[in-house]
């Protein structure tokens, strides 16, 4: 696992496609703002894990609207 320390409005990018940015740091908690491209699945891993116990279908986890939740397209770029 590669670690890395940010602070509010730094931004890593993965893949040359993936921006990840720490938009606001309160007490534990660490607000994230993500921009993939829309085939880029983008779940919480506790849904993930839930939908792979709660369904036995042939469906990989994730890829379900269940899992996933609507994308906002606020700073999505095309």
């Amino acid at each position: 696992m590669l670690v890395l320390s940010r602070k509010a409005n730094e931004t890593i990018v993965l893949d040359n496609a993936i921006e990840v940015t720490v938009l606001e740091i309160l007490g534990e908690r660490v607000k994230i703002g993500i921009n993939a491209p829309r085939d880029v699945p983008i779940v919480r891993q506790e849904l993930l894990h839930q939908n792979r116990s709660n369904h036995s279908s042939s469906e990989p986890a994730g890829t379900g609207e269940s899992a996933t939740g609507p994308r906002s397209t606020r700073d999505r770029h095309p």
